[in-house]
């Protein structure tokens, strides 16, 4: 490792699948934990995902061990409890009242280490839904968030797997605190975190434009803006983002592009008084835009301190100057050997970025018996 590991000797034992549960272990890993993951014999289903599916494994399973067991067996029930016992930190999220019927909840554990911090992630905290089976769109869909992503009528999930991997954010804040807090007490806890609670969370600026306005948020593409010119704008080859978020940035932004009847404007010195004009500047805005390249565009607002933003694709990203230059990669070899490159965790500690190489593990094979 050529970084920092601030969690280096917390052990970590994962009874997870799919996103949620691994995004929490894969943060944890990042950071020096020694995470293993404990898969069915055959190895994680999800590793053999298709489609949209066939990144979540390399994605979220990085700087990992793992290994095979039956747990309802008696062998690999005692190799699961055995692993428990030797844990910091256990992650699970499977269904509700799974582990519990398999011994493997947090009451049984507790008894055999004392200073285990559980962390579940659920669908939904204790209450009347807790027992609905929610996947990262169920959440997006009942929490609001597809309502505000999609045109009005047209309720559309963000373009990732936002609320399993944010979800699993809040887990592994709910672990670190509890391990605070065992620094003080000697002892662990159960902690949880959802998917449900975590798109609320997310809208609740929504929520509080309703309190604050008495008006009901409008879905994102058809919001009244709280700025003038904070859209995407067309150029002669590839769109661009363009925020001008200040009065200041609005009088920079009319000095770069000769704008001198805008700027001369009185009414259209604050920027209220530009959102309420918004039809009559923006189209003059899109011409002006669209008679430059992207290139030219971005060669003239870099360094003016105006929000931009090239319009990128995933794809994109393996070739991004500053990704490649600042560490925002790191290097991968897949299981089939292939190697790639995939985002490092996104912070800095002490001047050094948490990133390192990593091999995936291979389908782990169940322990043998006699």
């Amino acid at each position: 490792m050529t970084h920092a590991t601030p969690l280096a000797g917390l052990k970590v034992v994962e009874f997870t699948h799919m996103v949620m549960g691994p995004a929490a272990g894969s943060i944890l890993a990042a950071l020096g934990a020694e995470v293993t993951r404990v898969e069915p014999e055959g190895g994680d289903p999800t590793r053999n995902l298709i489609g949209s599916g066939s990144g979540y494994f390399p994605m979220y399973n990085r700087h990992k061990g793992s290994i095979a067991a039956d747990l309802k067996s008696p062998e690999g029930l005692a190799t699961a409890k055995a692993l428990a016992a030797e844990a910091d930190i256990l992650i699970e999220n499977f269904r509700p009242g799974a582990l519990d019927r398999l011994g493997l909840g947090y009451d049984a554990l507790a008894e055999i280490n004392p200073r285990l911090v559980y962390c579940s992630l659920k669908g939904f905290l204790p209450g009347p839904y807790e027992n609905r089976t929610a996947l990262d769109e169920v959440a997006q869909m009942m929490g609001g968030l597809a309502y505000m992503t999609g045109p009005p009528g047209r309720p559309l999930r963000a373009g990732s797997s936002v609320i399993d991997v944010t979800g699993g954010m809040f887990g592994v804040i709910a672990i670190l605190a509890a391990i605070e807090e065992r620094h003080r007490t000697g002892r662990g806890q159960k902690v949880q975190a959802s998917l449900f609670e975590t798109t609320v969370y997310l809208v609740g600026q929504h929520m509080a434009q309703m309190a604050v306005t008495g008006h009901a948020a409008a879905p994102m593409p058809a919001r009244i803006s709280a700025w003038a010119i904070y859209d995407v704008f067309e150029t002669k080859d590839d769109p661009v983002f363009i925020g001008v978020v200040s009065d200041p940035l609005w009088e920079k932004f009319c000095t770069l592009f000769a704008l001198d009847e805008l700027w001369s404007d009185e009414k259209l010195r604050r920027n209220n008084d530009r959102v309420l004009q918004r039809d009559r500047i923006l189209p003059e805005i899109r011409t002006l835009i669209g008679s430059f390249t992207r290139a030219e565009i971005i060669a003239r607002l870099e360094g003016t301190g105006i929000p931009f933003a090239p319009i990128a694709r995933p794809e994109d990203l393996f070739a991004d100057p500053h990704l490649l230059a600042s560490g925002g990669l790191e290097p991968v070899t897949l299981p089939d050997g292939s190697k790639t490159a995939l985002p490092a965790l996104p912070i800095e500690m002490d001047g050094k970025r948490t990133r390192r190489a990593t091999m995936l593990a291979p389908v782990p094979r169940a322990p043998r018996r006699d």
